[in-house]
């Protein structure tokens, strides 16, 4: 239970947060003192934001596709422009559909499409990172899904081959020489496997791709995030594997998503 709000001080969170340099102390604040079970705990809390932790790591989850993902501190935070690929894939997944999430993180793709479709989808999904399968695992529980810990599909079940109908994968494509662009949250919070996509981005994207069809059923869908000038060259990657693709944006979101069809 949350705390209620008259025992607090809500402005003086939404000031500590401001100079901080926090651009929406307002709407942060209100997750603080909402989620917040005691007065030490909100105060421990906003020490940690204002210390330059992401808002996610400090609350303990992330809002995607109206679901609240538990994201443990350390961990990669599910993009709200990642919410474009879910929409994509929602509308190619059947009700009994056959869902993969690579590279799944917190495993908050997988987890958004199965509540989007509904109870009948056969949901897997992987990452190499242990501690971010361990919060996957919680976090597609609800959904019946099974996360697998190892490299891409090296840990998948041989059931799953040619039978995948929904292959989702959000593989870093981040330039390693970008790296230090990035913004301070991700640059210093969140494990470098999940932004670092190799010399040009596309190392891990290229060895999704390439191994899909393996995987994919007849008429199964792969749906791979890039970036709208990366666009070209996972294309180019996808048109090597065999499969016949296309080119998804949204503007509002900034999302580029190219979806491959076997």
């Amino acid at each position: 239970m949350s705390l209620s709000r008259s025992v607090l001080d809500v402005p003086s969170v939404v000031r500590r947060l401001r100079a901080a340099g926090c651009v929406f102390a307002e709407d942060e604040a209100e997750l603080l003192v909402t989620t917040a079970r005691s007065a030490a705990e909100l105060d421990a809390m906003v020490d940690r934001r204002a210390g330059g932790l992401p808002l996610e790591h400090v609350l303990g989850w992330a809002e995607f596709c109206g679901l609240r993902i538990a994201v443990d501190p350390g961990l990669f935070v599910p993009r709200r422009r990642t919410e474009f690929l879910v929409r994509q894939a929602a509308a190619l997944a059947g009700p009994s559909a056959v869902v993969l999430d690579l590279c799944c993180g917190v495993g908050a793709l997988g987890v958004a499409l199965a509540a989007a479709v509904g109870p009948g989808v056969d949901l897997h999904a992987s990452d190499v990172d242990p501690a971010a399968v361990r919060c996957a695992r919680r976090n597609a529980s609800a959904a019946g899904g099974t996360v697998h810990l190892g490299d891409l599909y090296e840990p998948l079940p041989d059931g799953l081959r040619g039978r995948v109908d929904v292959l989702l994968a959000n593989a870093p494509y981040v330039p390693t020489a970008a790296i230090g662009l990035l913004p301070a949250e991700a640059r210093e919070h969140e494990p470098r496997v999940a932004l670092d996509g190799g010399a040009d981005g596309l190392d891990v994207q290229r060895r999704v791709i390439a191994g899909a069809p393996e995987w994919l059923a007849p008429g199964g869908h792969l749906l791979v995030e890039t970036s709208g000038r990366q666009a070209p060259r996972t294309l180019a990657a996808f048109a090597a594997a065999g499969l016949a693709a296309r080119t998804a944006e949204c503007e509002e979101l900034d999302a580029t998503v190219v979806i491959g069809r076997r």
